[in-house]
């Protein structure tokens, strides 16, 4: 079979379009996944400078937040409980992080790992955590969070 430089060109067209096809949807994807890493962490800097602003711009009216002691917070509450924060913060990180974006909604998973300080007694936490975010007015915002106490190792 004897292929012209035509037919080589049209082919090559033809693949360009379908790498285009299949590739938009993928550049897509890593720019909302890091534009949602971005937003977990400029919530979690809010969180920690208890910036009430900031807080209240990235979480959505309707936040669902709940503790791993079960206890359940609207935003008010929530916000109110990150602003008569009493324990000092010595360290918080969020290790093992995963995310799915699907659409307008990603859900993020991760540890949460701090040390705190109140009245001299350290605590140090280690819960699992999940996060559903939405995709409004063109930022993510914090939509619902769970989080659970892990299994204590045998």
């Amino acid at each position: 079979m004897n292929l012209s430089r035509r037919d080589l060109a049209a082919a090559a067209g033809v693949l360009a379009l379908g790498a285009a096809a299949f590739a938009g949807p993928v550049l897509a994807d890593t720019e909302d996944e890091a534009a949602v890493k971005k937003a977990v962490e400029e919530l979690k800097a809010a969180w920690l400078k208890q910036d009430k602003a900031t807080i209240e711009a990235m979480t959505l009216p309707q936040l669902s937040y709940s503790h791993s002691d079960a206890r359940l917070e609207d935003k008010a509450k929530f916000i109110e409980g990150v602003m008569g924060r009493k324990a000092t913060v010595k360290s918080l990180e969020f290790p093992d992080m995963t995310l799915q974006v699907v659409g307008d909604t990603a859900i993020v998973r991760h540890l949460w790992v701090s040390q705190t300080e109140l009245e001299g007694k350290v605590t140090d936490t280690k819960v699992g955590v999940m996060q559903v975010w939405q995709k409004q007015d063109g930022g993510w915002k914090l939509l619902a969070r769970a989080s659970w106490r892990l299994p204590t190792p045998a």
